[in-house]
């Protein structure tokens, strides 16, 4: 008798609780914009200077790459939208002359379906994909973060060399699906 009640009386508290129980809920709302941010640390500008040679019959000397630029962004796509890229264009042709650019690997702290690099290009003043396949994803902000640009000049045609001097040119990064 001693066995059924407490069994009894262990259903009866289970039960209560059961039965006292109570649940709430809330509803939030969420927002996650499309974003589609990109800059290039640090700013200013850089000068790269062929060096003539100190002996006839030698040719001109390529400047030293420039290493100190790095692309930085941010990019959330809509549900199901297409990845982004950057290009890169000069806003003109220096004859006798290619500006080549090369983008490396993301590092740093960011996170994400980070882009890939298309590996060293000759920009001409048609946008040339540098980056491609940015997702969702962040590369940290400032210089060592993102991906680091390598720009570089090397003569093509000889032949149309012609003396300038601190010559502008202008290289026009864009971000766009």
């Amino acid at each position: 008798m001693i066995v059924i009640r407490s069994i009894l009386l262990m259903a009866l508290c289970t039960l209560s609780g059961s039965v006292y129980s109570q649940t709430a809920s809330t509803t939030v709302s969420l927002t996650l914009p499309v974003v589609t941010l990109m800059d290039v640390e640090p700013t200013g500008s850089i000068t790269l200077s062929f060096t003539r040679p100190t002996e006839a019959g030698n040719a001109l000397a390529a400047p030293t790459p420039n290493t100190s630029k790095w692309i930085n962004y941010t990019s959330a796509i809509a549900s199901g939208g297409l990845t982004r890229r950057i290009t890169a264009s000069v806003n003109q042709i220096i004859a006798g002359v290619n500006i080549r650019l090369q983008a490396a690997a993301a590092s740093g702290a960011g996170g994400g379906t980070l882009g890939t690099s298309a590996g060293q290009v000759t920009l001409t003043t048609t946008p040339t994909t540098i980056i491609s396949g940015i997702g969702g994803a962040y590369t940290g902000n400032g210089a060592n973060n993102g991906h680091a640009l390598t720009i570089s000049l090397a003569t093509n045609t000889y032949a149309n060399l012609q003396a300038q001097t601190n010559t502008a040119i202008v290289i026009t990064y864009t971000i766009t699906e």
